[in-house]
């Protein structure tokens, strides 16, 4: 049987800030006839809804309503949906400021306001709510007056649908303070937002649904989420005058007498991932041979390991600080996780003239920052850039959504192929031996630890597909997984 194919998609997604998508906004406004762009948007919308009802006449639609552009396009969207025969009814939550145009075309279709204290019972029976109560400039949660609304639509029947963003999460940073809408859709406007692609807004948006409006973006944006062909342009393809030490050999220094296991787990993503030969030093030798004969093994330290073009330390090292001070001082890439983050002197990583690479899951990330987890989870991506800054480090954050950052700025790199199944002990010990690796064979410390994320969270699903794994389930399907990615 053929393996499953996910994510083929034909180029990377992209996402930009509130502020760079206003400008273009206004650049575009200013050549276009006045409520053109709105009629784009709103035209986008109602196809949309309309193909997620299925039947548009005789449906029920609600529209909630808030005060900006967005109750406006709601509003037209809504406009188009009565002309084709749905039931249409508005909720304006501030109806003083209600979109005028944008009313007045509803009304002309044959839609309605809500009169007082029917609004909930509406919302809870309609076949299509349309969240218009907030646009993507919305910051602080949801007001008091729209929370009973947002409840409401996660009672309803009928499908919830975000314009451009759900109401209630923040559009930059992908943080939820408070309420907020839950959407099985959100149609989002030009590009997407950053908020869309990082959790925990990224878990109230649903399925995503890009309209083009004629946006002019600029080359770098704030979020990247690489796709298959993406991936496949960086992963390493061996020549024909290639030996295993012209792909790169990766030197791995895990394990521990009480975590033997951790060091097996990383040379199993390391022996998938792209270089020609794995080196393993420490004192979980026996159990590595036993496991994987083809790797090179010694317990003469990493000095004495012989020559590696990258380096993975702490996964299951305990204390072993010396160990993890010795792969510090190599003149290579190196890819810190676990107890090597704990381990690690932040002023010799700092100072490190070779690329590094570091791995943490939310909590290792907090003890770093000196924060607590919460922090970091609401907070993903301000915490990655900020460890990134800090450490003068590569940084890929663990999670619901993987986050990768540069110490030099630039997109982060959002991964899009997790799975919650990869929640299982062991399962960033074969990331990290993945990741070394893919440095080892050359690419950069964003690039590795983007594609390594890629094909770690690929592999988790094809392992599980909807079934418990363990982390050597993960570590055996990254063949199919690369497979599936340049096939």
């Amino acid at each position: 049987m053929a393996p499953r194919s996910y994510g083929k998609l034909d180029r990377m997604r992209t996402a930009y800030s509130v502020e760079t998508v206003r400008t273009a906004e206004r650049e575009l406004m200013a050549r276009l006839p006045e409520g053109a762009l709105m009629q784009r948007a709103a035209a986008g919308l109602a196809a949309a809804c309309a193909d997620l009802l299925g039947r548009v006449y005789g449906s029920r639609v609600v529209l909630l309503v808030g005060s900006g552009d967005n109750g406006g396009d709601a509003l037209y969207a809504g406009a188009r949906l009565a002309r084709r025969g749905a039931g249409v009814t508005a909720v304006l939550l501030a109806p003083e400021r209600a979109h005028a145009a944008g009313l007045a075309a509803l009304r002309r279709a044959g839609g309605r306001v809500a009169r007082a204290g029917e609004s909930e019972a509406l919302v809870e029976g309609a076949d299509l709510v349309l969240d218009g109560i907030v646009g993507i400039g919305g910051k602080g949660g949801l007001r008091p007056d729209a929370v009973p609304l947002a409840a409401a639509a996660g009672r309803s029947r009928g499908a919830v649908v975000a314009v451009d963003l759900p109401s209630g999460v923040d559009a930059d940073t992908g943080e939820v303070h408070g309420a907020a809408v839950q959407a099985d859709l959100t149609v989002t406007f030009g590009t997407h937002k950053p908020g869309l692609l990082i959790d925990p807004a990224r878990e109230y948006a649903g399925s995503v649904r890009l309209v083009d409006i004629g946006l002019e973006l600029p080359a770098e944006p704030e979020l990247e989420a690489l796709q298959h062909e993406d991936v496949a342009r960086l992963l390493p393809v061996p020549r024909a005058e290639s030996d295993k030490y012209r792909r790169g050999v990766v030197g791995i220094a895990a394990g521990s007498a009480r975590y033997p296991g951790a060091a097996v787990l990383a040379v199993s993503g390391a022996l998938r991932g792209g270089a020609g030969a794995v080196r393993y030093v420490g004192p979980a030798g026996d159990a590595v041979i036993a496991r994987f004969p083809e790797t090179l093994v010694s317990d003469q330290g990493p000095k004495q390991a012989g020559r590696v073009q990258a380096w993975v330390v702490g996964p299951g090292a305990g204390d072993d600080a010396a160990t993890v001070a010795e792969v510090l001082a190599a003149d290579v890439p190196v890819l810190i996780d676990a107890d090597g983050l704990r381990l690690a002197d932040a002023e010799v990583v700092r100072g490190r003239r070779a690329p590094t690479l570091m791995t943490p899951h939310a909590g290792e990330a907090a003890a770093l920052l000196g924060v607590e987890r919460g922090e970091v989870e609401g907070g993903r991506l301000a915490a990655v850039r900020e460890l990134a800054r800090r450490y003068g480090a590569t940084v890929l954050l663990k999670g619901s959504t993987t986050l990768v950052a540069d110490s030099g700025g630039g997109a982060v790199r959002v991964n899009p192929t997790g799975t919650g199944w990869l929640a299982t002990a062991g399962s960033g010990d074969v990331l990290s031996g993945l990741g070394g690796s893919l440095l080892a064979a050359g690419l950069s410390a964003v690039d590795a630890g983007s594609a390594g994320a890629y094909l770690h969270g690929l592999a988790g699903r094809l392992a599980a597909e909807g079934a418990p794994v363990g982390a050597h389930d993960v570590a055996d399907a990254v063949p199919v997984a690369w497979r599936n990615v340049v096939g």
